[in-house]
């Protein structure tokens, strides 16, 4: 296999128990599940290999738990999952049917979307990483065209969940909600969640909140952390947003300017 047998090649799947180790043991086998490993308090080191599987099989996982929030899997859900594997995994025949399988396996387990996000932000500590897995959430989440109330309970909770600020969801919602029929565009607060500053920050500070942001994003970046290639279309979706968010800003601060001195 590719992504997963490259994790499981570089021997992570014996670093660590929790529900991602679950997920990787359901996946190879009881006997291998069994035998897992709990986290050190120190952390674990993953190579690029390491951080790829461990972000994929997170990724599914809470994918499925996110799917099956409302009390079932709706056949839109299961169009996306599917889309999102062939379109942007495009993954082979073999690796196609185990991404399944992990997402199979994850709907009835044990375990908590909010176990799934704890131990994933223990392992990857890249930011970036970690809002592509929350933005992924909020695209099953509107998947078919409306936000069930225990769907949004999820995203209000899970960034905490997932080391995340909390205007995150605001700023989410603003973005998918805006791509509903009938929705507003955006607010100016939504753009300052978005840089996660206050509209009380001073101009410089605003630039500095762009440049971190950006800086987060960056290709060669996520790439290092683990991010698969074919992710770096959502990482170029979150950059727009931080562009237009900063964007917005400052042509919103200028004609106020203008107000003042007219």
């Amino acid at each position: 296999m590719s992504w997963l047998g490259a994790g499981i090649g570089a021997g992570i799947g014996m670093m660590f128990g929790g529900p991602i180790g679950a997920a990787l043991g359901a996946w190879v086998g009881s006997s291998f599940g069994s035998g897992l490993k709990k986290l050190g308090e120190a952390g674990v080191t993953l190579n690029r290999e390491g951080a790829q599987t461990v972000f994929i099989v997170a990724l599914f996982s809470m994918l499925a738990k996110m799917a099956k929030a409302d009390g079932q899997v709706s056949k839109a859900e299961i169009q996306l999952v599917d889309d999102f594997i062939n379109n942007n995994l495009r993954l082979n025949a073999e690796d196609r049917q185990q991404a399944i399988k992990i997402f199979q396996n994850a709907k009835d387990d044990q375990f908590s979307i909010y176990d799934y996000a704890q131990q994933y932000r223990q392992l990857i500590r890249n930011q970036a990483m970690r809002e592509m897995v929350y933005r992924l959430l909020f695209a099953v989440a509107f998947a078919d065209g409306e936000l069930h109330p225990a769907e949004e309970q999820i995203l209000r909770r899970i960034p905490e969940a997932l080391g995340l600020h909390e205007s995150i969801f605001t700023a989410m919602f603003n973005e998918f909600g805006h791509r509903s029929p009938g929705a507003s565009g955006a607010s100016l607060q939504a753009h300052y969640d978005i840089l996660e500053c206050s509209p009380d920050a001073s101009d410089k500070e605003v630039k500095l909140a762009y440049r971190r942001k950006a800086a987060e994003f960056h290709p060669d970046k996520i790439a290092s952390k683990g991010l698969p290639e074919e992710f770096m279309r959502h990482a170029e979706d979150q950059m727009k947003s931080i562009t237009v968010a900063y964007d917005t800003i400052v042509a919103a601060r200028k004609r106020q300017t203008a107000v003042d001195q007219a």
